[in-house]
């Protein structure tokens, strides 16, 4: 009898819960033997809601995406609080800091990203860098993040903000991007006082233009948060507390001192490669894969989530640099473990892999949402065609009594860009439009109708159409979601556990309301 497909899974972040999910079958058939190594002492969990868990928005259930003990049960071997040291490629072992040599016919990197942190006065011993050699301690510098400074990137970082958000503490954010904007405004939902540090002239530059900027800047403000704009930190400040060093403020290039109680460190994140680098493994911005997710180096190796980048070799320039990165998103992580779990049980089961067990080496465009209340952003695609540019049809609505700002790109009869503020109802239909690759109605103006005051309840198209794809995390349908309706499921909670959708960014969670709702309409 041939002996099982032994496959090495390196990282069991909410991307390789996903694979080890996907590979049950084959680990309960016999078919697959499964090490896991977790560095982490926790089951796996969806990081993009620690932010709400932090603040007290959500419990600490609803982060969970796995289930540990049952995957234990069918065969898998995880070890959590274990971390991989090296990688031998010539003997095929896996080195870990428990002091294991695990073999492999098949090595999956799941190792994510880490939190960027930033070249402050304060902060530099904190600072891990990209070519440093693999460690135990996957994310720290020399020294750990001083007490008061937290990325935000864990259940650690989640439980240093919740009491000064419960006690109405001042919390500083540096950087303006998407989740920092979201944290930003959930903290000040629930009682903290913050201010947001950016050095550009508006927040959530890269996916808003100017103008949409701007007008999230006046949204964000009337809900009473601070924004620092032009604001290049420089230094962080610390008083001493019986002698412990806490954060007390960031100094700025202007001579600007923000003190606050909490530093959240928003600057972004840069994928785990230093395992992949110390083992000669191609990498670029991440661990370099094909559309089979199969490291460029090496074809016992695959790479998925936040630390792979797909391309094709014939994509790098003459210099060797690759352009891209990892895509950063849950969802296309999800597909590159669906597919990879889909290659290895064919391979098991000495079958064919079939189109299934491959992604595409560009993804699809999606449109980011700034998930908070009381403020409404929704962007897609390239919106940076100005409207007397000769090759695209562009129209601009601005409204700033209204905090209200509508901007759409239009090529070739199709939406290819757009950008919304303040106005819920367009935003959404627009990003239906914009996800289907569809044209914008004959006449455009007819979108802003959808959040006037008597607009009534029409949309101008049909968002709960059954092929309309509501959860792009996951690939969950309209019709699907209907069907989990239909069997009994009548809250959000409840579809998410029968169809998955739901249970990514979060993003989708509206719609998935909007199709309850419209259910029970008699």
């Amino acid at each position: 009898m041939n002996r099982p497909l032994r496959v090495v899974l390196v990282g069991y972040g909410p991307v390789g819960a996903r694979f080890v999910e996907e590979m049950l079958p084959a680990i309960s058939a016999g078919q697959v033997s499964l090490v896991v190594v977790g560095a982490e002492h926790e089951d796996a969990y969806n990081r993009v809601l620690v932010a709400e868990y932090a603040v007290g928005a959500t419990p600490r259930e609803r982060l969970d995406v796995t289930d540990t003990e049952a995957a234990r049960a069918a065969g898998a071997d995880i070890r959590l609080g274990d971390t991989a040291v090296a990688l031998d490629r010539e003997r095929q072992r896996v080195l870990t800091s428990a002091g294991d040599e695990l073999p492999y016919d098949r090595l999956v990197l799941a190792t994510g990203a880490r939190a960027n942190i930033p070249t402050l006065d304060g902060l530099q011993q904190s600072r891990r860098e990209r070519d440093s050699r693999p460690a135990p301690d996957l994310d720290r510098g020399p020294r750990p993040l001083p007490v008061g400074v937290v990325a935000l990137r864990d259940l650690a970082d989640a439980d240093a903000v919740a009491p000064v958000v419960a006690g109405g503490g001042t919390i500083v954010v540096l950087g303006a991007g998407v989740l920092g904007m979201e944290f930003a405004l959930l903290a000040a939902e629930h009682g903290a006082r913050v201010v947001v540090v950016h050095h550009g002239p508006t927040p959530m530059a890269r996916n808003l233009d100017e103008p949409g900027g701007r007008m999230l800047t006046r949204a964000v403000r009337a809900l009473d948060v601070g924004m620092a704009a032009h604001a290049r930190a420089e230094s962080v400040g610390f008083r001493d507390t019986d002698g412990l060093r806490i954060f007390d403020g960031v100094g700025c290039a202007d001579g600007t001192y923000i003190p606050g109680d909490l530093l959240v460190l928003s600057c972004g994140v840069g994928p785990r490669v230093e395992l992949a680098l110390a083992a000669g493994l191609a990498c670029s911005a991440g661990i370099l894969v094909d559309e089979e997710l199969r490291s460029w180096t090496d074809p016992d190796v695959f790479a998925i989530g936040d630390c792979a980048q797909v391309a094709a070799p014939e994509d790098a320039d003459p210099s060797g640099r690759v352009p891209g990165a990892p895509s950063g998103l849950i969802g296309p992580g999800w597909r590159q473990a669906a597919a990879l779990a889909r290659r290895f049980r064919a391979e098991a089961a000495g079958a064919a892999a079939g189109p299934n067990a491959a992604v595409a080496l560009r993804e699809r465009p999606t449109a980011v949402m700034l998930k908070a209340t009381g403020v409404d952003v929704v962007s897609g695609g390239d919106h940076s065609a100005e409207p007397w540019d000769a090759d695209a049809e562009v129209t601009v609505w601005l409204d700033p009594a209204r905090a209200a700002y509508l901007k759409t790109v239009v090529r070739d009869g199709a939406l290819t860009g757009f950008v919304s503020v303040g106005l819920p109802h367009a935003g959404a239909e627009l990003t239906l439009l914009f996800e289907r690759g569809a044209a914008l109605p004959a006449e455009p103006s007819a979108l802003l109708r959808l959040d006037a005051a008597d607009a009534g309840s029409a949309p101008v198209e049909d968002p709960l159409g059954p092929d309309a794809t509501v959860c792009w995390c996951n690939g969950v349908t309209a019709g699907r979601i209907g069907e989990a309706v239909a069997s009994g499921c009548h809250t959000v909670e409840c579809v998410g556990k029968d169809t998955r959708a739901g249970t990514g960014c979060g993003g989708c969670k509206g719609r998935i309301a909007a199709i309850l709702a419209a259910a029970t309409v008699p």
